[in-house]
């Protein structure tokens, strides 16, 4: 089998490891995992990197755990936070992890013949432990000297916001956590983002100290575009896993709106496409750059693994019709979903039937005025439906309504007013 580090590093998915004895570890089967908190009722695409990540070890024939942080989520990881995570009550906890499993099963073999995966919750076993009990059991063998020397530590410290205790234990948590598998599940292995480091370290020095073991960890870079943005965000937005939280249109054009110069590096990271396959198409690219035939493709890989072949036609579906395609056959649930993030007004239908299309498009606010209307109109950039009004005294007919309850306007490209209609 080929060695996973070997892949990982082929794909720009490596960032360091706690010992170069790691790369002999992994020539043979192993168990691996990787947490993940429910701090969202969604995980995100920032998340996707260590999904990758599993997935690749379990591609190269190792046994792959996730762990849905129950216990972990109640405390918040300030690695990487520059303040305190709102701290969330035991049934958002529970809401999110149901959210944050289902995610997890679409991208991991449940049924591998050789090392089916698993998912576990870390509260299963830390809801067992009284405080005195954890702190005899397990903090005393931290030293505080090393915990305050985590680089997640030091940031928050020299900060004004600073850290609590509450946090501050979260590393002890995890480290338990990487423990617990190793005597559960036989795991050796796990990884994270880079700004786990510290606390996989303390999981591995804590087996080091309490089984005489040898553990490792393994992490990976955290993705930012050329521009420093890390990756996931948009506009101070997250883009989900859950297509009621980000829709399958918008996060397929997430990934259409990627820059050439990030577009090859993601391909290699987020997709399983063959890298001579990248490569072909890092070469169209540079020949013709103005198709974003790279982009297309991580757009389309992407939805299609997050949200399967339906979402993919979704989302490509609503893309035409943004980008002025037929609405034919669309019904008005589609157009609702399409049009989710686009303006919208609501009228009663007697307002709406036999009413001037100029009036509407000025009672909507898609327009100005009604003679801003009429000049769209007679300019030629007038759409009800995606179809062009060159009359400027049409009327709204019933069969401009889909469904009798949604209408499209649109001005020019790319201005879109959704009309409900009531009643």
């Amino acid at each position: 089998m080929d060695n996973v580090i070997d892949v990982l590093k082929s794909r720009g998915l490596f960032e360091d490891m706690t010992s170069q004895e790691l790369y002999r570890h992994v020539a043979s089967p192993t168990v691996v995992y990787a947490g993940f908190d429910p701090t969202s009722s969604s995980l995100q695409v920032g998340n996707f990197v260590t999904i990758m990540g599993l997935a690749h070890f379990q591609r190269c024939g190792h046994k792959v755990v996730a762990l849905a942080g129950g216990a972990t989520g109640m405390i918040g990881d300030p690695s990487g936070k520059e303040s305190e995570r709102k701290l969330l009550t035991p049934d958002e906890v529970a809401r999110n992890l149901e959210g944050v499993r289902e995610n997890l099963s679409r991208f991991l073999d449940f049924n591998d013949s050789r090392a089916p995966a698993c998912i576990v919750n870390n509260n299963d076993w830390m809801s067992r432990f009284g405080y005195i009990e954890f702190l005899r059991d397990i903090g005393k063998h931290f030293r505080m000297g090393t915990m305050l020397g985590k680089e997640s530590v030091r940031a928050r410290m020299e900060s004004d916001s600073g850290m609590s205790y509450c946090e501050f234990s979260y590393q002890l948590i995890q480290a338990y956590d990487f423990l617990h598998l190793w005597d559960q599940q036989g795991c050796r292995v796990q990884i994270g983002g880079s700004d786990q480091w510290g606390n996989i370290t303390a999981g591995v020095e804590l087996i080091r100290r309490l089984r005489g073991g040898e553990a490792y960890g393994m992490t990976f870079p955290i993705i930012c575009d050329s521009n420093g943005q890390k990756f996931g965000k948009s506009a101070g937005n997250a883009i989900y896993l859950d297509h009621r939280r980000t829709s399958y249109y918008d996060f397929y054009q997430f990934f259409m709106r990627i820059e050439d110069v990030d577009v090859i590096r993601f391909l290699k990271i987020f997709t399983f496409l063959p890298l001579e396959e990248i490569a072909e198409l890092e070469q169209e690219m540079s020949q013709a750059p103005e198709k974003r035939l790279p982009q297309r493709k991580l757009a389309e890989e992407m939805t299609r693994t997050v949200h399967g072949a339906d979402g993919l036609t979704a989302a490509m579906r609503a893309s035409e019709v943004l980008f002025g395609g037929s609405m034919e056959g669309l019904g008005s649930g589609d157009l609702l979903k399409v049009f989710s993030n686009v303006p919208s007004a609501e009228m009663p239908t007697e307002r709406i039937l036999e009413a001037s299309v100029v009036d509407i498009a000025a009672a909507c606010g898609l327009c100005k005025s009604k003679s801003d209307a009429r000049r769209l109109v007679t300019d030629g950039g007038f759409y009800v439906n995606n179809i062009r009004v060159t009359d400027v005294a049409a009327k709204v007919r019933g069969d401009m309504l889909v469904d009798g309850c949604v209408m499209v306007l649109r001005a020019g490209k790319k201005n879109f007013c959704l009309v409900k209609v009531s009643g």
